[in-house]
């Protein structure tokens, strides 16, 4: 049976118009041989674009699947881009090729926060589902999940040389993590609020949170583990003091754990914003704090070190005696004896932290990254609310820095969401107009040719011709555009309220526009001569009629033969008129609200309307009656269009997605997701090969026709497909039996690559039955037959896969899993495959068979079914024998690792005696360790005197 009727597919093609997503942060990204602080990382929908911030063009895409960025991580060699998702997926991007070939699953809910640790080995994520999980980026799988906190996640930092992990959350709470152990061992909470942001200064010695009020709050960390050094006396009295609790919030504060460390309040620092910190960040040395509020005010600090403190404590101290000596004569004066006591110097938290300068940015920030050079310039990027990036340079070595502009990211989109697009007649220019300007993209490379100012745009159309285009406004006003000079030509007064739609007629001599006056006026093009336009003639338009109505005019649109007009009302009905007399002709009535948008066929034979209902109606424009009545969407259908010569139409909805239907057979033929908010307007271009869309997430999608034909059968049954996939990813958390509930747990979740992962290892495993069962059976007939038969015959995957044995193909199986899926794949195997796989492991142990890989699933496996595994006796020589064989074949590779490792330092030592010089990264080492040994001495000396 041959194809009844054939669709087309369309395409995602491209994503352009927006600059950066407002959902996830802004973050400086060094390329290879790039400058640094020139180049930045911000979220694009699912895309993550990278700007080049001095030549404002975007250099790089980062290509996302479906789901929107809610947060990116550069990594500290600054080779790897982290990227959160809105599914709670994380991907790790190189940015010298834009791959991503390493990802994570384990959250339920999006990504709020990723920070790497110092090396760049470990990752920790935290998310909208309050756990915080800690990955392996090198072996590319989870390592543990942590719980405790009761809201969504708000920063998360490493520390730099203690395995402890400091998180915060909207659950007004501070954890701190021992990762040797896995568990809390203090919460702070001195917070009345949510903690929105949180930064570790003074190498790691205090802790600075900002919540929903102007206050930083800052806590002094001590680490107690300090005071227990060999040789070095115990200083008690230091423990005692920092135990005291010396604030009523502290009072609340958890103690049991004073063995690892303290903290002790040390006040706070105002703000100039009365609102909330939305972000928060340090520059990589800590000299540089910058927090911001939901205003267009930045706000930085500068953060003293502990010489530059002492300095300024010596300073005051030497004031001090000076006033102290002033003191001291009229003292002595007045009486005999002289008061001789040391002036007392205290150091407020405003003296360390000091404020340095505010930067006012154009609209609201959302996020912002810093970066501070070692001459003392600090380079600050700012995403802001209106889809703009700015830069700002400011000099930290003077004493009043003044921020200066050094770069805007405006161009290559608008401000505000785009209301109105249009396609000129050779489909190669594509019209777009927001609140405050108009812009015309060349389709085939998404490239600005002009962006003219104008007021609120609501429709739009493009000139016969393509030299000039038409917009309505929001005010009523008709303006007319030339491209070529991008200038505004004239501003009409069309309507006194809204001018909602405008319509081209078919004759190309004039328009059409209704508005929220209540009257749908008729207008003529005219070509008129004035000062301005010189010898030229200039293009304007001449009001003809009027037709009066009873509601408010949304929707306008002429029937191709120019016999009829369309117009849709406030009262959520149709009304049809003749062209010619304005004669009243069809009422169009069903809809249970208005009729946002509406189209008539190439053939004046069919009008579609969308409406607030989330219904579209089909009718015939003979006798007006509704041959179908569709639920389109799962809200307002906002705007709608036939395909050019075509019965199919497009509907957008408030629903983020673009469907397409066909008004013949009223049937569904796809949907087009893509934008992640709703979806305000789209054009189809005259040729019907592409169309345009725009979205309040401030992005223009370009849809392309291709020649891939639609079968509405399978699409249904891909849908049901899909739904089946997505009811299997949401179930339970995995459960090791025999354990219970605690803070730290598996870090994967189940999904259905670990579904299928589990589903190959198990056909593998019966293929190896299968063929084992038939390797005894030959060998039983030879016996029994006292020759040698010819062999059985083998499988066609092993034969596929190049003649290998059956044991070689389940390890190939396991290999090809992926590492940060393993453990979920073989927590769904079911325990009757557990004793042939621990006897494969066997055998690929004692061959020296991927040793490693193989030791993490026996481990696990052991882990989750110990129980069973030790009472059945039938496995106890098996597992007698791989502990002799694994512990013999690790310690082989540990041995090698080391004589590896030996030989290079050895190679290490010949290249410093040939070029007499010690490597960057041992001498800061050794310089470290002689400063801290003399500073242990020094306290030593300090405690016996």
């Amino acid at each position: 049976m041959g194809l009844t009727k054939q669709y087309l597919r369309y395409t995602a093609s491209a994503v352009f118009g927006v600059i950066g997503s407002q959902k996830a942060n802004i973050a400086y990204v060094t390329l290879r041989g790039g400058e640094r602080g020139r180049y930045v990382a911000v979220a694009a929908c699912e895309h993550v674009f990278i700007w080049d911030t001095r030549k404002a063009e975007k250099i790089q895409i980062l290509q996302g699947n479906k789901q929107e960025v809610t947060h990116l991580c550069p990594s500290p060699d600054g080779v790897h881009l982290a990227v959160g998702y809105e599914d709670g997926s994380i991907r790790v991007f190189s940015l010298l090729n834009g791959e991503s070939n390493v990802s994570f699953n384990g959250h339920k809910s999006a990504v709020t926060v990723m920070r790497y640790d110092h090396l760049g080995a470990r990752l920790v994520s935290g998310s909208k589902d309050t756990d915080v999980i800690v990955w392996d980026v090198i072996n590319e799988c989870g390592l543990y999940r942590l719980k405790g906190h009761k809201d969504a996640i708000s920063q998360a930092v490493f520390l730099k040389n203690r395995n402890l992990l400091v998180t915060s959350s909207k659950d007004t709470f501070v954890k701190w993590w021992d990762l040797d152990t896995q568990h809390c061992f203090k919460t702070m909470v001195g917070h009345r609020s949510e903690v929105w942001g949180l930064v570790l200064l003074n190498e790691e010695k205090r802790i600075v949170t900002g919540s929903a009020d102007s206050e930083l709050r800052a806590w002094d960390i001590s680490y107690l583990q300090e005071n227990k050094e060999v040789g070095e006396p115990e200083v008690k009295k230091v423990k005692g003091l920092l135990d005291e609790p010396k604030d009523q919030e502290e009072d609340l504060d958890e103690n049991p754990e004073e063995r690892i460390l303290s903290c002790q309040k040390a006040g706070s620092i105002l703000r100039e914003g009365r609102d909330r910190v939305v972000s928060m960040t340090t520059d990589l040395k800590s000299k540089v704090l910058a927090c911001h509020g939901t205003d267009a005010i930045l706000e930085v600090f500068s953060v003293l070190s502990q010489d530059e403190v002492q300095k300024c404590r010596e300073k005051k101290l030497k004031k001090a005696k000076k006033k102290a000596k002033v003191t001291d004569l009229t003292v002595c004066r007045s009486q005999d004896g002289v008061v001789d006591e040391e002036p007392v110097v205290e150091m407020k938290l405003g003296d360390e932290i000091q404020r340095l300068t505010k930067v006012k940015a154009s609209d609201k920030i959302r996020s912002l990254d810093c970066f501070l050079f070692p001459s003392g310039e600090l380079k600050v990027s700012l995403l802001l609310q209106n889809n703009t990036v700015e830069c700002y340079s400011l000099r930290t070595t003077q004493k009043n820095p003044e921020g200066t502009k050094t770069a805007r990211l405006t161009l290559s989109g608008h401000r505000t969401d785009v209301r109105t697009l249009a396609f000129s007649s050779d489909n190669i220019a594509i019209l777009s107009g927001s609140a405050e300007t108009v812009k015309v993209w060349n389709r085939s490379t998404l490239q600005v040719i002009r962006t003219m100012a104008c007021e609120y745009a609501l429709c739009s159309l493009f000139v016969p011709g393509d030299r000039q285009v038409i917009i309505g406004t929001k005010s009523g006003k008709i303006q007319i555009f030339d491209l070529a000079s991008g200038s505004l030509l004239e501003t009409t007064d069309a309507h006194e309220g809204a001018l909602w739609s405008i319509c081209l007629s078919p004759d190309q001599r004039g328009i059409m526009t209704g508005g929220a006056d209540k009257t749908v006026k008729f207008w003529e093009f005219e070509l008129v001569k004035d000062e301005n336009s010189g010898s030229n003639k200039r293009l304007t338009v001449n009001h003809v009629r009027t037709l009066q109505l009873d509601e408010d005019v949304l929707c306008v649109r002429y029937s191709p033969d120019q016999r009829l007009l369309a117009v849709s009302l406030l009262d959520c009905t149709v009304k049809v008129f003749y062209t010619d007399t304005l004669k009243f002709f069809l009422s169009l009535y069903g809809h249970k609200l208005p009729v946002l948008c509406l189209d008539i066929s190439h053939d004046s034979a069919l009008i579609a309307t969308g409406s607030a209902d989330r219904n579209v109606k089909i009718w015939g424009l003979d006798f007006g009656d509704c041959h179908r009545s569709l639920f389109a969407h799962d809200d307002s259908v906002m705007f709608l269009q036939f395909v050019p010569k075509t019965h199919l139409f497009f509907t957008a909805g408030k629903d983020k997605k673009i469907k397409q239907w066909d008004a013949d057979k009223f049937e569904h033929i796809q949907t087009l997701e893509g934008h992640h908010r709703e979806v305000w307007c789209l054009a189809v271009s005259p040729s019907g090969d592409h169309i345009v869309s725009s979205s309040h997430d401030k992005s223009l999608r370009l849809w392309e026709r291709t020649r891939e034909p639609i079968i509405l059968e399978e699409e249904k049954e891909m849908e049901r497909e899909a739904e089946f996939e997505e009811s299997l990813a949401k179930g339970d958390e995995p459960v090791v039996p025999g354990e219970t509930a605690g803070e730290a747990a598996l870090a994967g979740k189940k999904t259905i690559e670990t579904v299928k992962a589990a589903e190959r290892i198990m056909e593998a495993l019966e293929l190896y039955r299968d063929e084992s069962k038939k390797l005894q059976e030959h060998e039983a007939a030879c016996e029994a037959a006292g020759k040698k038969l010819p062999p059985p015959k083998m499988s066609p995957i092993l034969v596929a896969f190049g003649n290998i044995s059956p044991s070689q193909y389940v390890l190939d199986v396991i290999r090809k899993v992926k590492s940060s899926e393993l453990e979920e794949s073989l927590l769904v195997l079911p325990f009757s495959y557990i004793p042939d796989l621990l006897r494969l492991f066997n055998e690929f142990i004692c061959g020296g068979l991927q040793v490693e890989l193989i030791c993490r699933c026996l481990f696990f496996l052991l882990r989750i079914h110990f129980g069973r595994i030790t009472s059945n006796h039938l496995l106890l020589n098996v597992i007698n024998s791989l502990r002799t064989n694994t512990i013999s074949k690790v310690e082989q590779i540990r041995d090698v690792l080391g004589f590896n490792l030996a030989g290079l330092k050895f190679l290490q030592r010949e290249i410093e005696d040939k070029e007499d010089v010690t490597f960057f990264a041992d001498a800061t080492d050794r310089f470290t360790e002689k400063k801290r040994k003399r500073k242990k001495r020094e306290r030593a000396i300090l405690v016996v005197s």
